[in-house]
């Protein structure tokens, strides 16, 4: 397993679930870091969740990149998930197979005054990723805001239920 940052403390684990979901009790079998990284990086949606003001949950997709083992997604800072986004940064991400999964919690934030050499690297992955769609972004789009980075908590991940499911906790 590579580590999602050098400052993490990382525990792998297996989720605590109900004893009759049969996760096995020992480590062996489980995933190893890569394979969330795999889906990640050629995943073409992310489901986002955010919390409203009152506590309702609200789900969206999106268009995104994996970088640094880091989640980053685009769009407007007023969209009813910027602005949930705004009130309360805790989000979950899920991928949008319900059989190789992995889901993601973690903080979500808007990158303020980006670093031009983060944002080449990530204009340059978004134009290879989502050509097909014809979304080609210019490093200067996210100058002025609408761009997004989600740092993890935890991840889940499982491709063979109940018997590899992993669980990721990032201490920082």
């Amino acid at each position: 397993m590579t580590t999602p940052t050098t400052d993490d403390t990382i525990i792998v684990d297996r989720p605590d679930v109900p004893a009759d979901y049969g996760i096995p009790a020992s480590d062996e079998g489980m995933l190893p870091w890569s394979h969330v990284v795999e889906r990640m990086t050629n995943a073409l949606n992310y489901w986002v969740g955010t919390t409203y003001p009152d506590g309702r949950p609200h789900v969206s997709v999106v268009w995104g990149v994996w970088h640094g083992d880091r989640l980053y997604f685009d769009g407007s800072p007023e969209t009813r998930r910027g602005r949930n986004i705004a009130a309360n940064p805790a989000v979950a991400v899920h991928l949008e197979s319900g059989t190789d999964v992995v889901i993601l919690e973690g903080i979500a934030e808007e990158v303020r005054n980006p670093d031009r050499e983060l944002t080449v690297q990530l204009a340059s992955a978004y134009s290879r990723k989502y050509a097909a769609n014809n979304y080609s972004p210019e490093p200067q789009q996210w100058d002025n805001g609408g761009l997004f980075v989600v740092t993890l908590d935890k991840a889940l991940a499982w491709s063979s239920f109940p018997t590899d499911m992993t669980r990721w906790r990032f201490r920082r």
